[in-house]
């Protein structure tokens, strides 16, 4: 089954041609409760999806897409522990880690709660002891300082939540998060640090990635340099699936966590991975964010299609990628602590769906993955909202904001507010040219004057738009905004029939760079004329700083 083989997607091409021209405007004039139509709650959050260039017609022949490409059948192999990673051979189950219901979580036939629950308490009892001053350094003084090592999953994730959640700080614990192999990121952080009161966490699944071991390396010689041999016991910590290595390495037992095979890095903040922003907010506040999780869970595994949240913002994506040919995506959260959100979606959904073969190994011909990009509003109304209004791409835009502030300040959230709301009406209802001359010519200008001028400051609008909202930016809202994305992104996968768990284009990158460290230490190496080029002009810099 190819999905742009299927009736259905034949009609929505029908329906596309037939919809292509018509403006948004349009929509709204012959449809005064369109917002009522065509938005959502769930888990807390409000979805807006009235600004987007659909019909009912649009919305019934895209979730009869998703029903032909079983999309209701794979949700149900997902929350039945069924679902699978093939080219890796690995269970696909980083929802067991928000079930808080005493049912069990099968995994190849196996109960995984209780482990879950396990970790969760492990986690718990750090946590306490860090916040509450009992878990004692080397030296006998209690930790101030957190530093979160890791890269990809392991650092995207807990770095957002921990940011994001900012207000629910309570402990007087200052966090910080080092994933950059480039030397500056973690000298930068330890030059602020004092190693007697510094706790390390070592984040790695295979616990042999090379950007989070050389961090760790340099963090351990750090420790050892001031407090001795024996301070890993007391400063650092490991959460990987390989126990021995992080022992190899030096790490007590007893303080490393374990991340399972079936948790993929870019899903993994609900597990141990989580450990920093449960050491900042608490393990109450944790579970909350766990519970938001587990509310929208709840909702993708048993709401229809027409009312699933997660299957309509996945199906608009695919109606814009795969019949407008959209092909770049902006996530503009309106909320200062939600600055890391793009980056951290960046991953989730480019790691995932950029991919260029089916399940079964034949190459697509039809486009899957887009680039995800984004930035904090209002800042972005002053740089890259200029290319959503009036560039020549058609680009689909989430905004997000909250209804309420954590600040003190009512009359900056007003404004932010506002301020969002104005740009979706912006890029839904444009300005056109008549409407800007005639504007002119009554304030006084020459009427061919007002009609260059115009042809330069009209906006084309029919840009389409999701709105998501919610109270407040809190553990249980930012959790189930997290698993929102993660649904959109399985459902994408599924349409598009690609395996969204593995990346081996990541995994082929890490192979090559052993070889060309070897070549910069002058092995040889067969490599290509290219990079021979860069590698000896690296040498010689090298060489320069060596003669001086």
């Amino acid at each position: 089954m190819v999905f742009n083989r299927l009736p259905e997607y034949q009609a929505l091409e029908a329906h596309y041609r037939a919809l292509a021209d018509v403006h948004m405007r349009q929509l709204f004039e012959g449809d005064a409760k369109r917002f009522e139509h065509f938005s959502l709650q769930a888990a807390g959050l409000l979805l807006d999806f009235s600004k987007n260039r659909v019909t009912k017609e649009s919305i019934d022949l895209l979730c009869q897409l998703a029903e032909a490409c079983e999309v209701p059948q794979k949700i149900k192999d997902l929350f039945a522990g069924n679902f699978k990673n093939p080219t890796e051979n690995r269970f696909v189950a980083h929802v067991a880690l928000r079930n808080s219901q005493d049912t069990p979580f099968l995994v190849s036939g196996r109960d995984v709660m209780p482990d879950v629950k396990d970790v969760l308490a492990q986690m718990s009892v750090i946590a306490d002891q860090i916040r509450l001053k009992d878990w004692l350094g080397a030296t006998g003084y209690y930790i101030t300082d957190v530093v979160n090592i890791g890269i990809g999953g392991s650092d995207l994730g807990p770095a957002l939540v921990t940011e994001a959640l900012r207000p629910y700080h309570d402990a007087g614990i200052h966090c910080h998060f080092v994933s950059n192999i480039d030397g500056v990121h973690i000298e930068s952080v330890l030059s602020k640090l004092h190693p007697a009161r510094t706790l390390f966490i070592i984040a790695s699944k295979s616990f042999s990635t090379q950007e989070t071991l050389l961090n760790a390396t340099t963090a351990k010689e750090w420790l050892q340099k001031t407090l001795g041999k024996n301070a890993l016991a007391r400063h650092m910590l490991a959460i990987t699936s390989h126990m021995e290595r992080a022992m190899d390495f030096g790490i007590e037992p007893e303080h490393i966590l374990p991340l399972w095979e079936w948790v993929g890095g870019r899903f993994s903040i609900w597990s141990a991975i989580g450990l920093p922003a449960m050491i900042a907010i608490g393990p109450a506040r944790f579970r909350e964010f766990l519970q938001g999780a587990e509310e929208m869970d709840e909702h993708f595994a048993k709401s229809p299609m027409h009312q699933n949240m997660p299957v309509i913002l996945a199906l608009l994506s695919i109606w814009y990628i795969n019949f407008f040919s959209t092909r770049s995506y902006a996530v503009l959260p309106y909320q200062q602590l939600l600055s890391g959100l793009p980056a951290y979606l960046q991953q989730a959904e480019m790691e995932s769906n950029g991919k260029y073969r089916r399940q079964n190994g034949d190459l697509v011909d039809y486009q899957t993955g887009t680039v995800i990009w984004g930035t904090t509003g209002s800042n972005g109304q002053h740089a890259v909202h200029q290319l959503l209004h009036q560039g020549t791409q058609l680009i689909p835009v989430d905004f997000i904001v909250p209804m309420l502030s954590h600040d003190h300040l009512g009359d900056h959230h007003r404004h932010l507010v506002a301020n969002c709301l104005s740009q979706s009406q912006a890029l839904m209802y444009g300005h056109n040219e008549d409407e800007i001359s005639k504007k002119l010519v009554d304030e006084g200008m020459d009427r061919e004057a007002s009609k260059l001028l115009a042809k330069h400051r009209a906006i084309p609008g029919n840009r389409p738009s999701n709105t998501i909202t919610f109270d407040q930016l809190s553990p249980r809202r930012l959790g189930a905004l997290l698993a929102l994305y993660e649904h959109k992104i399985f459902v994408q996968g599924i349409i598009w029939g690609i395996n969204s768990f593995d990346q081996w284009g990541v995994e082929l990158g890490k192979s090559l760079t052993h070889n060309i460290l070897k070549a910069i230490s002058g092995e040889g190496q067969e490599i290509d004329a290219s990079t021979k080029g860069l590698v000896a002009y690296y040498q010689q810099h090298q060489q320069q700083v060596t003669n001086r």
